[in-house]
């Protein structure tokens, strides 16, 4: 109950992006990136492993939301935990970044499903982790995704093959019927082989059925792709940052 109020508390200070160019975006210092079109506001924390780098994408608020108030403590947690440099994004839309090109992931209606899977979504969110993995010269790059950025994050595996190399999806959507969205199941025989996949899903959650996770994890593990279903007693809010989550998050990190 504390953690939920807690969660309520700090999304209750909103900061709504606009458009912002690459010049303004310098400006505003060293946790900003211009990338894929738009400015974004991340948090870094710095890990001895050098090699490596973690990347929290978070799914759909309401739009204007200081994601980072919630994931940055996280991230500096997962980097305390794994000594590897780990790194949480606000998406557009959220905690000051840009709507230059693209809206923030709202709760409309399907949209934010929509937005996450479209072409143009996940050619910026394949450019800003390209971007980040050269910024701090990483080799390898783990990204944990919950429900709208899982299924970004899904969809890029096959779409963009070898830039993620290990994902923990939570609470994610795999098969959707929007026309043109670039759905994981879609892109699944793109996947190469030597990418490792957990798969999480919670007995509480009632917003991505367990049946959308256990599908996918299914139809991955008759690809013969190195895929984990983990099963976790929490609801969808908190799902990827529960403790039996983080947990997992670290063995796969390693």
């Amino acid at each position: 109950m504390l953690k939920t109020l807690l969660t309520i508390s700090l999304l209750s200070t909103t900061i709504y992006a606009k458009e912002i160019n690459k010049e303004q975006c310098q400006k505003l210092g060293n946790s900003y990136i211009f990338s894929g079109g738009e400015c974004i506001n991340y948090a870094k924390f710095d890990g001895e492993k050098s090699d490596k780098l973690i990347v929290l994408i978070h799914g759909a608020w309401k739009e204007g939301a200081n994601t980072l108030a919630v994931y940055k403590p996280y991230a500096e947690n997962i980097n305390m935990e794994s000594d590897i440099t780990t790194i949480a994004i606000a998406l557009p839309g959220y905690s000051g970044s840009s709507t230059n090109h693209l809206t923030a992931l709202t709760h409309k209606k399907g949209e934010a499903l929509k937005l996450a899977t479209s072409k143009k979504y996940l050619e910026f969110l394949s450019s800003l982790l390209n971007d980040l993995k050269s910024k701090f010269k990483a080799k390898e790059l783990i990204v944990s995704a919950h429900s709208a950025g899982a299924a970004a994050t899904a969809s890029l595996l096959g779409y963009k093959p070898n830039l993620i190399n290990k994902a923990q999806l939570a609470g994610g959507f795999y098969k959707l019927k929007y026309k043109d969205s670039i759905t994981a199941n879609k892109v699944i025989n793109q996947i190469p082989k030597s990418t490792q996949i957990n798969i999480v899903y919670g007995s509480k959650d009632g917003i991505s059925k367990a049946i959308n996770s256990k599908e996918f994890y299914k139809l991955a593990k008759n690809k013969g792709l190195k895929v984990k279903l983990i099963k976790i007693e929490e609801n969808h809010t908190n799902l990827d940052r529960s403790d039996t989550a983080t947990e997992e998050l670290l063995k796969l990190a390693k």
